[in-house]
């Protein structure tokens, strides 16, 4: 059950989401597309789930169907979050780096969810997304563990593998959180239809309580200026198509 101040964080995204909505015309959450051999449409229940939750415990009015993109796109722009995931080895191309990059200075969000195998090269292409900004562990005090849900102990782990704890790891662009990246957690498998996997009900629900917050926090975190400018780029990608 969500306390006081969370009922109140919730009720300034209702405020927030006119003025979003008006800049982003797909209010919902874009599965990336990548080559290099990995799974990126790996736990297919995933993402619809998730929109579900939301659109239910937010006043958000979220599309319940995810979106897929490729990051070079022309609807890329249009998307507050994306979500990569995948078990093998992603590869981008020189020309998706630069689009990455310039997705998160356009105000947008990155979730990164390590399914057990995307660890080694995700940090070796997002080291060419960011070459001067590692990945750091997100502080337990930052909103996206507080803004709708409380997880005073961080990232929750969901499935379990090898044993690791759980870890949230971040990009930060001056104080601004642009990618988080849930590693040893697999929020992505918690998200996924009741009995897909033999974790109880209540992981499920951690999972999905994850996700509210990071979703909440990639639209109330988007800067105002940023949201100009998405919106002056997706007219001129529309009066261009």
């Amino acid at each position: 059950m969500m306390h006081r101040l969370q009922r109140a964080v919730v009720g300034a995204v209702v405020l927030a989401a006119p003025l979003f909505a008006s800049a982003q015309p797909r209010l919902t959450i874009a599965r990336v597309k990548y080559d290099g051999g990995g799974d990126w449409y790996a736990n297919r229940t995933a993402i619809p789930n998730l929109l579900t939750a939301i659109g239910e415990r937010t006043s958000l009015a979220v599309e319940r169907a995810e979106a897929k993109v490729s990051l070079t796109d022309a609807e890329l722009f249009d998307y507050p979050m994306l979500h990569v995931t995948g078990h093998g080895e992603i590869k981008l191309t020189d020309a998706e780096v630069l689009r990455l990059r310039e997705y998160v200075a356009k105000g947008g969000f990155v979730h990164v969810d390590d399914n057990y195998g995307l660890d080694e090269t995700i940090r070796r292409e997002l080291a060419k997304v960011f070459p001067d900004r590692p990945l750091v562990d997100v502080p337990l005090s930052h909103p996206i563990y507080h803004v709708v849900y409380d997880f005073p102990k961080g990232l929750p782990k969901i499935h379990e593998h090898d044993g690791k704890p759980a870890r949230g790891y971040g990009v930060f662009v001056g104080k601004r959180l642009v990618l988080f990246y849930s590693h040893s957690s697999d929020l992505g498998n918690g998200w996924e239809d009741v009995g897909t996997y033999t974790d109880p009900p209540e992981l499920h629900e951690q999972a999905l309580r994850m996700g509210v917050n990071l979703f909440v926090y990639a639209v109330t975190s988007r800067p105002r200026d940023a949201l100009t400018s998405a919106a002056t780029a997706h007219a001129g990608g529309t009066r261009g198509r």
